[in-house]
């Protein structure tokens, strides 16, 4: 067994951009693994550390060399290697000298399909130390860096300036340059607490001797824990509650080597703002932590932290507080500002704003998600002039001056501004709902106005780009529609609303008046909202033949597909579904190749098994019909699966295709009639075994 080292490797440099280190690190973490698994190098865990100027990884147990091999090649066929009188063909002088041997000096290989001329050769496993410096530099070309900088006179590219490589396989320095740096077993410390440089003497010191003599902590999960759990021990000092938010917590985390907790206060007059404006001024401008009390309000407090630890903590609190008083006065101006002007007095002025240059300005869509919201609320059978009312609105907010500073706050001081002007709760609240759910799994809207707004706006939206030729391709998706369109589909699904989808597409395409192919728009949003639609009943528990089966009915009520598919599952765990679901396949089948027209109506039929079939489908009939139309799936499935030995005993004792035409017609109505009541619901025979 080969014998095995640790592997440390670090890039040091300026300091990485924060959003992206995490992800810099994974990445330099997986190219690597990816490229010893090619080269055959086997090894244990692979540990990934990163810091704001620093990129390391640790491979433990790493082979100290690849295994050695036997390499088989197989050459011409025998018969094409010599002639009649056995001299050796060019074929087979050309395959002795790519291999560097004779012709006479080849062994042949023999297999059922006949002989070979074949070359075995004995190599030998490179040793990893050569191997390491380039897979190490593949692995980094390979890192997801969207713009690669170069620094001095060199030709190097990388995501920041480097300063540094350490490369360590067990306890040596692994001679070679990475980046245009020739690697040492030299690492820096923190910035100001340790600018020195120092060695590691093997891999598996690195972390500690980083964190001892280096004030570094290396690992990014650690300062996250870290920060995390100091945030609430300062916190509580001030009997408050630390209001982490996960995405800052991880910015905190890339931005601080060693981060040192600092708690800061603000005047508390600030705190008769909007708590989602203090929260947004604290976390995304100066990347505090806000601090709420026990009943979750906001209190006069923010929690930072400093990548040093000062003599003079005093200072750095000073100076951040001294930071967030303009930007919270600045706040405070534009809501009271804002307030000032009500914002139906604002509505005009969305026709000097463009929306998108075929699909007109923000007055536009208005008045376009006006008509449709009066239109979804008369399919709901609900009064729309709230749905109406919060559609005029809907947009005015972001001619204020807080969302103008502060664009994530759309909606949400929609709902603050409609509220001070006297508007109706449900429609204060719709301004804020028409953006949800706001990601993955986010809550749909609450209110009754709010689902009406929201597939409104988001349907104008998916139905407008595409119009306008910018239907979504591979990655991009600028418009973000793949998400409207699933946010269509929860609202509607989720809260129960009986909408049709290709209704909403043939009202909205209605309403835009630049040239397009309405047809073929129309079935690419189709095929695009049902595909959405698939992905989400994937994601439910659902199997893509269930899919498929209810599909092929074609229904366009997002609602109702979803009931139907329960309907086919639930079906499936029937003891019958098996046997219903090819002899369903069988009638398709039949059906397809008959040529000319099948009556209507069943005729004459003479076997005992088809009449009884007949009686039975009659029966099945009168009892799905009003559970059909109380859209009860499941018990209606669950009724023609009681069909089953009648369809076996058809099958098992009637030729459907005999020479008497007169029959052989009956025979195919009753196979069309069966084949409806199941196609009511969905196509059983797309079921698989």
């Amino acid at each position: 067994m080969a014998a095995t080292k640790d592997l440390l490797f670090e890039i040091g440099c300026e300091e990485l951009p924060p959003k992206t280190l995490l992800r810099l690190s994974q990445s330099l973490g997986d190219n690597l693994a990816k490229g010893l698994h090619d080269a055959e190098l086997t090894h244990d865990s692979v540990r990934i550390y990163a810091t704001p100027r620093r990129l390391a990884v640790i491979v433990g147990n790493l082979v100290s060399s690849q295994p050695d091999k036997t390499v088989e090649k197989r050459g011409p066929a025998i018969k094409a290697a010599f002639a009649d009188d056995g001299t050796p063909s060019k074929a087979a002088q050309g395959f002795a000298a790519s291999c560097g041997t004779t012709v006479e000096q080849l062994g042949r290989l023999k297999t059922g399909k006949g002989e070979w001329l074949a070359y075995t050769e004995n190599v030998a496993g490179k040793p990893t130390d050569l191997l390491l410096p380039e897979l190490i530099n593949k692995s980094i070309q390979q890192l997801p860096i969207a713009k690669r900088m170069r620094w001095g006179r060199g030709e190097t590219e990388f995501a920041r300036p480097v300063h540094w490589i350490l490369l360590l396989f067990g306890g040596e320095v692994i001679d070679c340059e990475i980046l245009g740096l020739k690697a040492d077993r030299k690492t820096y410390g923190h910035r100001f607490h340790a600018p020195q440089a120092f060695n590691i003497d093997k891999p598996l010191n690195y972390v500690d001797t980083l964190y001892e003599q280096g004030k570094v902590i290396a690992d990014f999960e650690r300062r996250k824990s870290m920060i995390r759990e100091s945030a609430k021990i300062v916190a509580a000092e001030v009997n408050g509650i630390a209001h982490i938010d996960e995405d800052l917590l991880e910015e905190i985390a890339a931005i601080n080597e060693w981060p040192v907790p600092v708690i800061g206060n603000f005047d508390s007059r600030f705190l008769e703002l909007p708590v989602e404006v203090l929260i947004t001024t604290m976390q995304s401008n100066q990347k505090y932590f806000p601090v709420k009390n026990s009943a979750g309000g906001l209190l006069p407090h923010f929690i930072t932290f400093s990548n040093i630890e000062s003599s003079r903590p005093e200072s750095i609190q000073y100076g951040n507080e001294r930071v967030i008083l303009p930007r919270l006065a600045d706040a405070e101006f534009f809501w009271n500002q804002d307030r000032k002007q009500k914002l139906e007095n604002r509505v005009e002025k969305l026709d000097a704003i463009v929306f998108q240059r075929k699909l007109g300005t923000l007055g536009d869509k208005t008045r376009r998600v006006g008509f449709l919201a009066d239109h979804i609320a008369g399919q709901m059978h609900v009064e729309g002039n709230l749905a109406k009312r919060a559609a005029l609105l809907a947009k005015t907010d972001l001619l204020t001056e807080m969302v103008g500073e502060f664009a994530n706050l759309q909606g949400i001081m929609g709902r603050y501004y409609a509220l001070a002007d006297g508007e109706p709760n449900e429609v204060a609240s719709a301004l804020e709902e028409q953006y949800f759910p706001k990601q993955a799994g986010g809550p749909t809207p609450s209110t009754m106005t709010g689902q009406i707004l929201s597939i409104a706006e988001k349907i104008d939206t998916l139905c407008g780009i595409f119009s306008a030729g910018l239907i979504p391709t591979g990655d991009k998706d600028p418009y973000a529609l793949r998400r409207a369109t699933l946010g269509i589909l929860r609202i509607i699904i989720e809260n129960q609303l009986n909408l049709d989808v290709i209704d909403l597409i043939d009202v909205a395409l209605a309403q835009f008046n630049h040239e397009f192919d309405k047809a073929k728009i129309k079935l690419l949003l189709t095929d695009f909202i049902f595909e959405r639609l698939k992905g989400y009943s994937l994601d439910k528990g659902f199997r893509v033949d269930e899919f498929e089966a209810v599909i092929s009915v074609k229904p366009t009520q997002p609602l109702d597909f979803m009931q139907r598919l329960q309907a086919v599952k639930e079906f499936r765990q029937l003891p019958e579904a098996a046997s219903l679901a090819a002899a369903n396949k069988r009638i398709i089948n039949i059906l397809k190749k008959t040529e000319g027209k099948i009556p209507e109506q069943v005729g004459t039929l003479v076997e005992a098994e088809e009449i009884a079939l007949l009686q039975a489908a009659n029966a099945s009939i009168n009892d799905i019909t009003p559970l059909l139309n109380n859209k009860d799936y499941q018990a209606a499935l669950a009724r023609l699966a009681r069909l089953r030995d009648s369809v076996d005993d058809f099958f098992d004792h009637v030729m459907v295709n005999t020479e008497d035409q007169t029959l052989r017609n009956s025979r195919l109505a009753l196979l069309t009639m069966l084949s409806h009541q199941f196609l009511e619901i969905a196509d059983i025979s797309k079921l698989q075994s």
